[in-house]
């Protein structure tokens, strides 16, 4: 039997609040502020606290610092949009709003105590070869199954091939892979394949002899060579003409490279990272890559998942990236409004982190000095570029009936309340208690395919 602590002020509802969660086998405890729970019991012995988000004394919100590994559900209201997504950043596992319904406070507290559970079960591995790596952010299931690949294959000296859309961190995962490796200390060589003309390519990897080729004045050292001792980074690879490709495999098997126009190879020591956004064994089928090639470098695979698969990690990227845009134009830190949340985790970023690295970089420039925030406005992303009919299935927002064991984004609580008070409110009330503009709410409205209805009041009027 799951052990909940209620942190709320107002009896009526902690009262309620207890004989509901009594009704579902739970065993609860009560406590009238946030200084009367940390007197009365020992957090450590409780596997869920529930706290209203306004109390006597300090917030709800300090008992996300004093719970540890406990989860905490905060409960606020609608019109709280702000508080309920700085509580969330704060490390809240959740936010629900008052007055809540019964069958929905019981779904989330069955979730958040089951994904508690789950962390705790899984809590050696992810301390282990889990953990994070410095220069990647994110803390999703994606991200740190990708975090303990790298652990795991950096020492080794495997060839890795990396897939992944543009701009989702290919090279990022490269160089974790060299620093953690034996080779830190030599050179990591990085080349994309694709911004190099074809007629220059092999010059540039294999390196040449003094007169190979027209305008070959004097010998040159290849990257391949300029590599040795270290690791090659090969973006791109699917670019790669077939001779270079015939070349590279020669690197790979024999551990040799011969410049152009040269009689004998020289013997390198080159740990090999290839990246592409291409299905490299299709162009291989279409005898566009070489097949040999492919299963050279195709040791080990990781995949990069795009940024509209990863969750709460938008919003930790977004905010990094602000803090280093506004250092670089030596303003004070701006924050995100509460729109410019929802249209961050709301957006599909079809150029994954590059788009919005641009897109934050771009707000940081055209806020006005004055202002401490950025808005939707200034980070000009078109939220309705695909429309959601049309839409490809694994892009589309997740729906509101999705397992109730997943995470719920903020876009999903902006629909429920949508759907569920849309008869009873006029537009400019739905957006007054969301926070948002009227013009936002029809964005949203479109983005997730909520068609508009009379309420109830319009309706009687007319």
């Amino acid at each position: 039997m799951s052990h909940i602590l209620i942190v709320e002020d107002e009896a009526i509802i902690r009262t309620a609040l207890r004989k509901l969660l009594e009704r579902h086998r739970y065993r609860v405890s009560e406590a009238g502020s946030v200084r009367e729970a940390t007197t009365k019991y020992r957090f450590s012995d409780v596997d869920l606290i529930i706290s209203d988000l306004r109390l006597p004394g300090a917030p709800g919100t300090d008992l996300l610092k004093l719970a540890g590994d406990v989860p905490v559900l905060i409960m606020t209201s609608y019109a709280s949009l702000r508080s309920a997504v700085d509580s969330m950043r704060m490390g809240a596992a959740d936010y629900i709003a008052k007055p809540f319904d019964h069958d929905e406070m019981i779904a989330t507290v069955r979730r958040v105590i089951g994904k508690a559970e789950q962390s705790r079960a899984q809590a050696p591995a992810n301390k282990g070869p889990g953990r994070a790596i410095a220069g990647m952010i994110g803390d999703s299931p994606v991200m740190r199954d990708l975090y303990s690949r790298i652990h795991k294959v950096a020492p080794t000296d495997a060839t890795v091939l990396v897939h992944g859309e543009t701009g989702t961190g290919k090279e990022l995962v490269a160089r974790a892979i060299h620093e953690e490796s034996r080779r830190a200390g030599k050179p990591l060589i990085s080349v994309n394949c694709a911004a190099i003309p074809e007629t220059l390519i092999e010059a540039e990897l294999f390196g040449h002899e003094k007169g190979a080729f027209t305008g070959a004045q004097t010998a040159r050292e290849g990257l391949v060579a300029a590599a040795d001792g270290g690791t090659l980074f090969l973006d791109e690879i699917g670019e790669l003409p077939l001779e270079a490709q015939a070349r590279l495999l020669r690197v790979l098997q024999e551990g040799e490279v011969r410049p152009i126009g040269a009689v004998e190879s020289r013997k390198v020591d080159v740990r090999l990272v290839a990246a592409t956004h291409r299905n490299l064994r299709q162009l291989a089928a279409e005898r566009k890559f070489r097949e040999d090639l492919y299963y050279r470098i195709n040791v080990v695979q990781m995949t990069l998942a795009p940024l509209r698969e990863r969750g709460k990690d938008v919003l930790a990227i977004a905010e990094n990236l602000l803090e280093k845009f506004c250092a670089r134009v030596e303003r004070p830190t701006l924050k995100l409004s509460p729109e410019a949340i929802q249209a961050v985790t709301t957006y599909t970023w079809p150029g994954n982190v590059r788009e919005l690295e641009n897109a934050i970089q771009r707000a940081v420039i055209l806020t006005d000095d004055h202002c401490t925030e950025i808005n939707h406005r200034t980070l000009d992303i078109d939220l309705d570029l695909v429309p959601v009919e049309e839409a490809d299935p694994e892009r589309r927002p997740r729906s509101l009936h999705t397992d109730p064991r997943e995470d719920l984004s903020l876009e999903d609580y902006f629909a429920r309340f949508v759907i569920e008070h849309q008869e009873t409110m006029s537009e400019t009330e739905l957006a007054k208690k969301l926070g948002v503009s009227r013009k936002c709410l029809w964005e949203r409205r479109q983005k997730l395919g909520i068609p508009r209805k009379k309420s109830r009041r319009a309706a009687a009027e007319a």
